[in-house]
């Protein structure tokens, strides 16, 4: 959430921001009501001081008369303080949705574009591999070697469900583990967050209310998590941090849910787009400064790159334009891997900054030489499982349905240097 005396004056900009997001959002109208919102303020402020003066003159009446028409008018006063009140309510209420739609502003060097088409490449790392057969997607490969049903998963959960067996379940645990090991020397504090979340901090994070469809509810005022960033977003919120502490730095582990909602016939096949999954996640509490946060962003980004690196995975980092970044976000980097059997890369991880724009709405701040300021924050995924398998079968796959373990991961299978069919 950006702070209305920003929008104020600052309009212009924040309408160029919204533009260059594809983000329809009337500014002007927003400001409209801010000026009624700051009129019936000012309006009740006056009134309950009115309202005090006439106690403090009613208690020192000692003449009857005089007393009922103070009273009388205490009583005219009353009611239109209630009926400004009221007021007040139903411009809050519209004020507060209002506020919600206004984007956070992108960074300059944020490309322009529509959709995801237009993300730019900014670096491409890795051989392709190159094989002497034609390559086979991870749904054959895994389910040849065992390592995934299908079927059962379907019977249990239903459209994507899945059951990881076998080595599928051990190259899981090699990835969570390798990646504990990986980030834990990155200098950051491991957690395990809950997973049920009040519905107010999907609000902070920005996941409310553009993707209400996506969420699992578990109650009135709780969802299923879609990502570790929301509880631990949560885990400062309400508080004033010492700024000698900052930047706060997690890893935060945890199971993640999301319904998919809008992909309906896209990746439809496999372990691309699920509904349960497994996630490392970096997130990093920081200090109100813009070139912190862009070091930041690249350090975090960059941490994921060397884990990938480390696993041998082709990749390709993109710059998210402007109409495929999320409303929250200043700015984001993508980072996809090569999988061979389609010929395409897939995302998997995602890292982002937002200045202040989640930390105003969960009222995260930090004392600055006796001065509150608003923290900023950043976040990136460290392992996801289990897309990151399939990227990792399709590439390391041999002519027999084999698989090769790539090295980083073998001391987490056993010393084992490949995955066979054991039928």
């Amino acid at each position: 959430m950006l702070d209305i005396k920003f929008i104020r004056e600052n309009k212009e900009i924040i309408k160029e921001g919204a533009r260059k997001k594809q983000i329809i959002v009337d500014i002007d109208a927003l400001i409209k009501l801010d000026d009624t919102r700051r009129e019936l303020n000012m309006a009740i402020d006056q009134k309950r001081s009115e309202q005090n003066t006439f106690n403090d003159h009613i208690t020192k009446v000692t003449d009857e008369s005089e007393r009922k028409m103070l009273i009388e008018k205490m009583k005219y006063l009353k009611d239109a303080l209630q009926k400004d009140e009221e007021k007040m309510k139903a411009v809050m209420l519209k004020w507060k949705a209002m506020m919600l739609e206004v984007p956070n502003i992108p960074d300059m060097s944020v490309p322009e574009g529509v959709d995801e088409s237009s993300n730019e490449t900014a670096l491409e790392w890795g051989n392709k591999p190159e094989f002497s057969f034609k390559p086979k997607d991870h749904v054959d490969l895994m389910v040849n070697l065992k390592m995934v049903d299908f079927e059962r998963g379907a019977k249990a959960h239903g459209f994507r469900g899945y059951y990881l067996s076998g080595d599928g379940a051990e190259l899981s645990w090699a990835l969570w583990n390798y990646g504990r090991d990986f980030f834990g020397k990155k200098n950051f504090t491991p957690f395990i967050p809950p997973v049920i979340v009040r519905k107010e901090f999907f609000y902070g994070t920005g996941h409310l209310p553009r993707e209400s469809e996506d969420l699992y509810k578990t109650g009135d005022d709780d969802y299923l998590s879609g990502t570790a960033e929301v509880p631990m977003m949560a885990y400062h919120s309400g508080e004033v941090l010492n700024e000698n502490d900052l930047p706060r730095r997690y890893l935060a582990f945890s199971p993640c849910f999301r319904r998919e909602a809008g992909s309906y016939g896209k990746d439809t096949k496999g372990l691309l787009r699920v509904h349960e999954f497994f996630k490392l996640e970096q997130l990093i509490i920081s200090k109100a400064d813009h070139a912190d946060s862009v070091e930041l962003h690249e350090e975090i980004n960059r941490n994921y790159e060397e884990f990938i690196e480390s696993l041998g995975l082709p990749y390709r980092r993109l710059v998210i334009c402007g109409g495929d970044l999320g409303a929250s976000k200043v700015k984001q980097y993508d980072t996809e891997a090569w999988f061979p059997a389609q010929g395409v890369y897939r995302e998997l991880s995602s890292a982002s900054y937002y200045h202040d724009f989640q930390t105003r709405r969960f009222n995260i701040r930090y004392d600055s030489g006796g001065k509150k300021r608003y923290a900023y924050s950043l976040n990136s995924t460290a392992v996801a499982t289990p897309r990151i398998i399939g990227a990792i079968v399709e590439n390391f796959q041999t002519e027999d349905g084999s698989v090769n373990i790539p090295e980083a991961l073998r001391k987490y299978m056993g010393g084992r240097e490949i995955i066979v069919d054991t039928a």
